[in-house]
């Protein structure tokens, strides 16, 4: 990661506020909205569904875009500037407003709307690492086979549902699932341990003959990705298996994996590369 611009606020700011940020804290993105029309010449864009959203990176022109939304939105974002080969020209900013944000704080972007907005203003351009995987998936803070799952939600997606917001029907939810298997699976199936093949720069890590609990690929530092793959074991606990690597291959049965926030799959064979320094993202300075 590595400190490239700060930026001055006469800089103009193209403001993408995300429709489910307004929805969830108005009064956060009206703060956030606040401090950077009180310290740049902005154009907000209020889009109002993914389209109107891609439409508006493309046309930014000369302006530094801000992102005002959670997890979902940086992600939203990140994706179309790489399907459009336009992220190594971009220097994105994002001020998190909404319920899921923690990949942007693990990134180092304040929470705060108010800090966040003035790190849009002043703060300071760092290059992250990402991984890219062959279907033209963009991956920021890691991802996990099997994928992590909320137990309230239904086999094999996401914990985002009707009973969001509403705790009783969550409980109600949560014992029906439990009680009653999804159709054409059963408890042991959905947690039972994977064969699975993890080549990291074409070198085995583990092969098919060796059940794995659970592998897990994170960006780490200088271009390399950091592997972990958790072997199953009967009694003592297996030592985990780790790796460094420009490229990950994982192939065998069947699987699922978690990348970000997003559950994809099934698929049988998937690498991942990494994009050194892909991301450019304002943070605070130091």
């Amino acid at each position: 990661m590595a400190e490239v611009a700060t930026f001055a606020r006469s800089d103009q700011l193209l403001v993408v506020i995300d429709p489910a940020a307004r929805t969830t804290d108005g009064e956060s993105v009206r703060i956030a909205k606040d401090v950077l029309s009180a310290g740049a010449t902005t154009k907000v864009c209020l889009p109002e569904d993914s389209d109107e959203f891609a439409r508006a990176l493309a046309r930014r022109g000369a302006r530094r875009p801000v992102v005002i939304g959670d997890d979902g939105a940086l992600l939203r974002a990140v994706s179309l500037l790489h399907r459009q080969r336009q992220l190594a020209e971009c220097v994105l900013s994002v001020v998190p407003v909404g319920g899921a944000l923690t990949l942007a704080a693990s990134l180092g972007v304040p929470l705060g709307a108010v800090a966040a907005a003035r790190a849009a203003l002043d703060g300071v351009e760092r290059r992250l690492d990402l991984l890219v995987d062959d279907s033209d998936g963009v991956v920021l803070g890691g991802l996990r086979i099997p994928p992590i799952r909320d137990p309230a939600a239904p086999h094999g997606a996401t914990a985002v549902g009707p009973g969001a917001g509403r705790p009783w029907l969550r409980t109600c939810q949560s014992l029906v699932r439990t009680l009653v298997p999804p159709k054409g699976s059963s408890p042991a199936a959905a947690q039972g341990p994977s064969r699975l093949r993890v080549e990291v720069d074409g070198t085995t890590l583990v092969d098919l003959d060796q059940p794995v609990e659970a592998v897990s690929v994170t960006p780490g530092l200088a271009g390399l990705a950091e592997v972990e793959v958790r072997p199953s074991s009967v009694g003592a606990e297996a030592s985990p298996l780790r790796a460094e690597g420009r490229t990950v291959t994982v192939s065998g049965a069947h699987f699922r994996y978690r990348a970000d926030t997003a559950v994809s799959g099934p698929v049988r064979r998937r690498t991942w590369t990494v994009g050194e320094g892909a991301l450019r993202l304002v943070l605070p300075g130091r």
